[in-house]
């Protein structure tokens, strides 16, 4: 697993997410994040980023998806 160096981060609502730097452009792109690099729709943020860094926000994703059923 890689580690966070170099890594990106949004904001989400249960804490911050990080990034690598393909994720972090392709959410900046697709304007997934407000003024103050807040994610309100983490579904589609979950859609956007890659297997990496699903992988090392898992216990962030976790408990997001947990925490809405």
């Amino acid at each position: 697993m890689q580690g966070s160096a170099g890594r990106k981060t949004v904001s989400v609502m249960r804490g911050f997410m990080m990034l690598c730097d393909t994720c972090y452009d392709h959410v900046i792109t697709d304007k997934l994040v407000d003024t103050k690099n807040y994610v309100a729709d983490h579904e589609a943020l979950f859609d956007t980023i890659c297997p990496g860094c699903t992988d090392i926000n898992r216990p962030l994703i976790d408990d997001m998806l947990g925490s809405s059923e």
